[in-house]
C-alpha cells in the first residue's frame, strides 16, 4: 500500500531528456498551453502512456475480455472528449500529448474566449473565478468532460480583441499608407514636369532675343 504520508509518483521523465528535438517540442508545448513547468507536461505524457498501454493490452487480450473492457475504455475517453464517438483502439494508439492537453480546464477556458492568453486563463482558474456547474474549480489541469464544457462560466468579464477586426484595420492602414506614397510620387513628378516646362520656355525666350 505504501506510506500515506508520501504521495505516489504521478509522472515519469523521458528516457533521453536532452535530445534537441525533444527539448524543442517541450518548449513549444509549454508556451502553447501555458504550462507552469515540465512536470505538468510529463504528467500528461504519463497519462497518455497509461491509456495507450490499456489499449495495447486489450488488443492482445482474448475476445471475451476485450469485448467488455473495450467499451468501458472507449466510453470513458469519449466522455472526457479525448476521442470522438465511434473510435476504435487503433485511434487510441494514434493519440498524442496534445490530445490530453486540449482537455485541460486551462485550455478549454482559453478556447471558449474567457481569457486572452493561456497564462491569464491559468490565473483566472487559480484565483477561483471559473465555475463549472455552479462549482468552483481552482485546478488548471482539471480534465473537462464533454457535458461540463457548456457549463463553464467566468465571474470576471474580459474583453477579447477580435483578430478579424484588427486585420481589417491593418489592411486599411496599409492601403492608406500606399495611397499617400502614390500621391507623393505624383506630386514629385508634377513638380519635375513643371520645372522642365519652365526651363524650355526660358530657353526659347533667350533664343528669340538673340535672333
Amino acid at each position: 500500500m505504501g506510506d500515506p504520508k508520501k504521495s505516489r509518483k504521478k509522472s515519469s521523465r523521458p528516457r533521453n531528456p536532452w535530445q534537441r528535438n525533444l527539448l524543442k517540442d517541450e518548449l513549444n508545448l509549454l508556451g502553447k498551453y501555458g504550462l507552469r513547468n515540465k512536470g505538468e507536461l510529463h504528467r500528461a505524457s504519463t497519462e497518455l502512456s497509461r491509456i495507450r498501454n490499456q489499449a495495447r493490452q486489450l488488443l492482445a487480450a482474448p475476445t471475451e475480455i476485450r469485448g467488455s473492457r473495450e467499451l468501458i475504455l472507449l466510453n470513458s475517453l469519449t466522455n472526457k472528449g479525448i476521442v470522438s464517438e465511434g473510435s476504435t483502439l487503433d485511434d487510441i494508439l494514434a493519440l498524442n500529448v496534445s490530445s490530453i492537453l486540449d482537455r485541460r480546464l486551462q485550455t478549454v477556458v482559453l478556447r471558449k474566449q474567457l481569457a486572452r492568453t493561456p497564462h491569464q486563463s491559468r490565473q483566472l482558474i487559480t484565483h477561483g473565478h471559473i465555475i463549472i456547474n455552479e462549482r468552483k474549480i481552482t485546478i488548471p489541469s482539471y480534465i473537462v468532460n464533454q457535458n461540463e464544457e457548456g457549463k463553464i462560466k467566468s465571474m470576471v468579464k474580459i474583453e477579447i480583441d477580435k483578430p478579424e477586426i484588427l486585420e481589417d484595420e491593418n489592411v486599411k492602414e496599409s492601403s492608406n499608407i500606399e495611397e499617400e506614397k502614390t500621391n507623393e510620387k505624383k506630386k514629385v513628378t508634377e513638380q519635375k514636369n513643371s520645372s522642365k516646362k519652365q526651363e524650355t520656355k526660358s530657353k526659347t525666350k533667350e533664343i528669340v532675343k538673340n535672333e
